[in-house]
C-alpha cells in the first residue's frame, strides 16, 4: 500500500478484493474498458489505458477511503456505506449484489415479532444499522441507552444462536440457504443492498475523469438490464407495437421499401423479452430480432 504515495498523478479508485462482488466488479471494468494488471502480492494496479489505480480493499473498508481518504471511486454495497456512517456519494446503482440485511430467529422458537427481542441479545456484523433499528423500535433518543444489547460478531454471524451467544442475529441474507441450514428463519428487514459505485465529496481532483468513469459504467450496467428488439410489422397495427416495446425512451421507427410496413427498433428489458415477442407475434410482428448489447450510452 506504500505505492499511494507514488500516485499523485492518478485517481484512486477502491474496488472489492475478494469474493463474489470482487469477481461481478472485475467484469464491470472490463466492460467499462478499464484496463490493468495486477500482481498477485500487490492490492494496487494501475490502469494501462487511462490515469486510474486500483486499491483493492475489504468491500466494508471501502467507504472509509473514499469518504474520508485519498480515493475518489468506490465499489461497496449501499450496506457498507450506511454502515460506516460517512458521507458519500451514491452515484449509481450496479445492479447487482443484491441481498437484504434481515432479523433472524430460531425458525423453531416462540419470537415471532421483533418487538420481543428488546432487551435480548443480538449479534451482527452491523453494530451501527442494528443498533439503530433497535433505537427506532425502543422509542429511544440518540444519547439514551438501549435495552437490547447488540453484541459484534466479525464472522460466522448465523451460528450465534446455535453456539449460544446471542437470542437472535441481524445479518445479510442472499438465497436464505445459509440461514435455512442453521435453523434459522427471518422476521424483519433491516436494509435492501446492492452493490453501488461511490464518489467522494471532498476529493475533487479530475472530476471529468470521474464523470467519463461513471458514464462507462452506467452503459455497462444498462447493456446487462436491456436488450435491442428489432421487428417489421404494418403501420396500422403500430400504435398497439408501440405499447408494447415503447423503449427506454422512444422506439425507433423506420419505412420500408413494402408500402404499408415499418420496422421498429427498441430496447427491452432483458428480463421480459420472451414476453415482449410472444406478444408481438400475437400482434402480428414478423422478423423479430433480439440482438445483446455488450456496451452503451444512455
Amino acid at each position: 500500500m506504500e505505492l499511494v504515495a507514488h500516485l499523485d498523478d492518478r485517481i484512486l479508485f477502491a474496488v472489492p478484493k475478494k469474493g463474489r462482488l470482487a469477481e461481478a466488479c472485475n467484469k464491470l471494468l472490463l466492460g467499462s474498458d478499464i484496463k490493468f494488471r495486477r500482481s498477485n502480492r500487490l492490492d494496487i494496479a494501475l490502469s494501462t489505458n487511462l490515469p486510474i489505480a486500483l486499491v483493492f480493499l475489504p468491500a466494508a473498508d471501502i467507504p472509509v477511503f473514499v469518504g474520508e481518504g485519498r480515493c475518489s471511486l468506490g465499489i461497496t454495497g449501499i450496506d457498507q456505506v450506511m454502515e460506516s456512517n460517512v458521507k458519500v456519494d451514491d452515484l449509481l446503482d450496479l445492479q447487482f449484489g443484491s441481498c437484504k440485511l434481515q432479523v433472524q430467529v430460531p425458525a423453531n422458537g416462540t419470537i415471532k415479532d421483533t418487538k420481543e427481542l428488546i432487551g435480548k441479545t443480538i449479534v451482527t456484523s452491523f453494530t451501527h444499522l442494528t443498533k439503530e433499528y433497535f433505537r427506532k423500535l425502543e422509542g429511544k433518543q440518540e444519547n439514551e441507552e438501549l435495552a437490547t444489547k447488540i453484541k459484534y460478531v466479525g464472522g460466522s454471524v448465523e451460528a450465534a444462536v446455535a453456539l449460544g451467544v446471542g437470542d437472535a442475529i441481524v445479518d445479510l441474507v442472499e438465497s436464505g440457504e445459509t440461514m435455512r441450514a442453521a435453523g434459522l428463519t427471518a422476521i424483519d428487514t433491516v436494509l435492501d443492498t446492492s452493490a453501488r459505485l461511490i464518489s467522494s465529496v471532498h476529493n475533487n481532483r479530475n472530476a471529468e475523469l470521474v464523470d467519463l468513469i461513471r458514464k462507462r459504467i452506467q452503459g455497462v450496467v444498462a447493456s446487462n438490464q436491456f436488450v435491442l428488439c428489432n421487428y417489421n410489422i404494418k403501420r396500422s397495427l403500430l400504435p398497439v407495437a408501440l405499447k408494447i416495446t415503447p423503449g427506454r425512451r422512444a422506439a425507433t421507427v423506420s419505412p420500408l421499401d413494402e408500402d404499408g410496413w415499418v420496422a421498429v427498433s427498441s430496447m427491452v428489458e432483458r428480463k421480459r423479452v420472451a414476453e415482449v415477442m410472444d406478444r408481438l407475434t400475437a400482434e402480428g410482428a414478423e422478423d423479430i430480432l433480439v440482438i445483446g448489447l455488450d456496451n452503451c450510452r444512455v
